[in-house]
């Protein structure tokens, strides 16, 4: 069941981007192609499944409305979550994309391909991931939902890639903590803001178009906080675990800049035991959901599991 949820929810986002995104023939036409090079590179899209899932488990569809469509196997989405799933997404990719930069990790694969920077040149690369940061909000400001609802998710998602507990944040510290020492705190920082934050901002905006309580928010954003925290552990694990080959990236670059990962200062058994305490943490935040939880309780362990 999980793997046909996974797959129908990865279906959706590649239908929602193949739609939003600009043809590589639009002009200026490289610019285009460079976007859409690594959006579709071939992503598990765990990032909008995550967005519409919590959806899903959130939603009352109204007296009205027409059973689950096709490709939503276990209950009724909100019309358009699917547009909010391919935004986040964009935001993903831009972020790797700058990532891969030779000023940053300056790596030359990703998903098993050759990075933007190496296939379309620096400059391009560069205004590539701009270009998906802002379309990714032209995309936000005609969501599908109340004027409030939007405002509220164009706020949660520019924190959580900004530079306060934010993903920029994350990614500053990540670059002055290389061959150093930093301690725990600091790499649990670096990990929530890095990572975690835009997983949980996820989860959050999916709520919040599908009319979350406040409640029920508070409840999602400590799950995704276990969780997202859970996820970037278990890369740490997965970079020295496994070839580059596995990965669709190169292994072991943590280890060439001397960056202090959760293996090297725990070591990867109890990374392991950290990883798996984190997601019976997440899990727990949604008893209250009962079984409208399974599907995001499963994606969570799976987020986990799969790397080991």
């Amino acid at each position: 069941m999980l793997k046909e949820i996974l797959l129908q929810g990865q279906q959706a986002a590649d239908a929602a981007l193949e739609r939003l995104l600009p043809p590589d023939t639009q002009y200026p036409p490289s610019i285009h192609a460079a976007m859409r090079h690594s959006v579709f590179a071939g992503g598990k899209r765990l990032r909008p499944i995550l967005c519409m899932e919590a959806a899903r488990m959130v939603y009352v569809a109204p007296p009205d409305a027409k059973t689950a469509s096709a490709g939503d196997p276990s209950g009724a989405l909100p019309p358009g979550i699917a547009e909010l799933g391919a935004a986040v997404e964009m935001l993903h990719t831009y972020s790797l994309i700058h990532d891969d930069l030779p000023a940053l990790d300056n790596d030359d694969l990703r998903r098993g391909r050759p990075t933007c920077h190496v296939a379309f040149g620096e400059a391009t690369a560069i205004l590539a991931g701009d270009a998906l940061q802002t379309y990714a909000y032209e995309v936000l400001a005609r969501l599908q939902c109340a004027a409030e609802a939007r405002v509220r998710i164009i706020e949660e998602i520019a924190h959580a890639t900004g530079t306060i507990d934010g993903m920029i944040g994350g990614q500053v510290l990540d670059l002055e903590a290389e061959h150093t020492k930093p301690d725990a705190k600091t790499l649990e920082y670096i990990h929530r803001s890095k990572t975690g934050a835009l997983i949980t901002a996820c989860l959050i905006t999916g709520c919040i178009y599908a009319n979350a309580t406040a409640t029920e928010l508070q409840r999602v954003r400590e799950f995704g906080r276990a969780a997202g925290l859970a996820f970037q552990i278990a890369d740490d694990i997965l970079d020295v675990t496994q070839t580059s080959e596995q990965l669709g990236k190169t292994a072991g670059k943590d280890l060439a800049v001397e960056k202090v990962t959760y293996p090297s200062l725990y070591g990867l058994e109890k990374s392991v035991r950290m990883a798996d305490q984190l997601i019976t943490q997440a899990c727990a935040a949604l008893d209250s959901f009962g079984a409208r939880a399974d599907t995001l309780e499963a994606i969570a362990r799976y987020l986990v599991e799969r790397k080991k």
